[in-house]
């Protein structure tokens, strides 16, 4: 079963609950992410560009 959720905060792509389980990443501030984005915005944090 697929429903959609929500869509993710940087690219827009519809993100949706697969057989009871999220395709995706919900930070602490309740924004949705796909996980590609996530994998991107984790790595900025981690290495920083000054």
């Amino acid at each position: 079963m697929q429903e959609k959720v929500n869509v993710c905060h940087s690219c827009g792509k519809k993100l949706f609950c697969l057989g009871g389980f999220f395709n995706g990443v919900i930070l602490e501030n309740k924004q949705t992410y796909c996980f590609d984005c996530y994998d991107y915005i984790s790595k900025d944090e981690k290495n920083p560009q000054n």
